[in-house]
């Protein structure tokens, strides 16, 4: 159902912007038009240049252009966070690893309460 959303949004937001698949297509640096009718149709994921391409172009973050591909990249990244925070609440460390020990563990006790804002604003 996401792939559907993101293949009408990209649609969207082409046509509101005025541009055809072939306009798009130079844009991106992309030979042949039908690069972006798949895009739009969800059927292959852009790579990370052309993501942040679109973002650039329609002024729209990747990670609303790609919800799907963002929600489980986050799910996986959290689940692996929550099993390394559980990990090092059960070690044992000692010294100079139990310092660094307890910095990971204020980092990820400290992520949840981040706002994630772009570098350099």
């Amino acid at each position: 159902m996401e792939d559907l959303e993101l293949a009408r949004s990209l649609r969207s937001l082409r046509r509101r912007a005025g541009l055809s698949q072939s306009d798009l297509a130079e844009l991106l640096g992309y030979l042949r038009k039908g690069d972006i009718s798949k895009h739009e149709r969800g059927a292959i994921t852009p790579s990370l240049l052309v993501a942040f391409s679109y973002e650039v172009i329609f002024h729209v973050p990747a990670s609303e252009l790609f919800p799907g591909i963002y929600k489980t990249v986050e799910r996986r990244l959290e689940e692996r966070l929550l099993q390394i925070e559980q990990e090092l609440h059960q070690s044992s460390a000692k010294g100079r690893k139990a310092h660094s020990t307890a910095r990971r563990l204020e980092w990820l006790g400290s992520r949840h309460d981040w706002e994630i804002t772009p570098l350099g604003k």
